[in-house]
């Protein structure tokens, strides 16, 4: 095992957590910091190389960034908060580059539309038609947000505690979710097709 980075601008990472790759071989991650007794990390969201050539923290704060994931085109990228159960959308200039517009957030942040309810957010996928599809925490299911517009979905689950999706199987129409407070993976069928993922092995599925 080989760590890549430790620090970015000499400052260690606390807590990474997920990442998307783009098309250039390039990586977005969330830092998802650490909660000790007496204080919180502020962290944010980076940018790397994973030739261990280039590190850049492109967004902070965030209030414990977790799940990242990119649009079809790759000129958007969305970043979930866990503790305010919001998803934000980054415009990108290109790769590792966010486009700075004048925003809900000083940093270049759109807010997507939610759902009313009290839960979390955690890891995340995106389907082929640009939805995003959240894990979420307390009431235990699939949030479907649409960043291009449109009222979002809820998918329920069998356990509170909904942690993380993907997409797999044939034409990547099988959503798999990790069921977490009972330890268990599903596999459903979804009504859209997954996003394909950069770099993925078709040939091995």
């Amino acid at each position: 095992m080989t760590i890549v980075y430790s620090h970015c601008d000499g400052r260690p990472l606390r807590g990474p957590n997920d990442l998307v790759f783009d098309r250039t071989g390039g990586f977005w991650f969330t830092d998802h910091g650490k909660t000790l007794t007496r204080e919180r990390d502020r962290t944010g969201v980076f940018y790397a190389r994973a030739d261990g050539s280039h590190i850049e923290e492109m967004i902070f704060p965030l209030e414990g960034p977790n799940g990242i994931g990119l649009s079809p085109e790759e000129d958007e990228l969305y970043v979930a908060e866990p503790t305010t159960g919001r998803l934000w959308a980054y415009p990108l200039d290109g790769p590792g580059r966010l486009k700075r517009v004048r925003s809900t957030k000083p940093d270049g942040g759109r807010l997507v539309a939610g759902r009313p309810g009290y839960f979390f957010f955690d890891s995340l996928a995106v389907d082929a038609d640009g939805n995003v599809c959240v894990a979420t925490i307390v009431d235990g299911g699939i949030t479907v947000l649409k960043p291009r517009g449109g009222e979002p979905d809820f998918v329920p689950m069998p356990d509170v505690l909904t942690t993380n999706i993907c997409f797999g199987g044939p034409e990547l129409r099988t959503a798999y979710v990790t069921l977490s407070s009972i330890g268990q993976l599903v596999a459903l069928p979804w009504a859209r097709p997954g996003l394909p993922l950069n770099f993925l092995n078709r040939s091995a599925a």
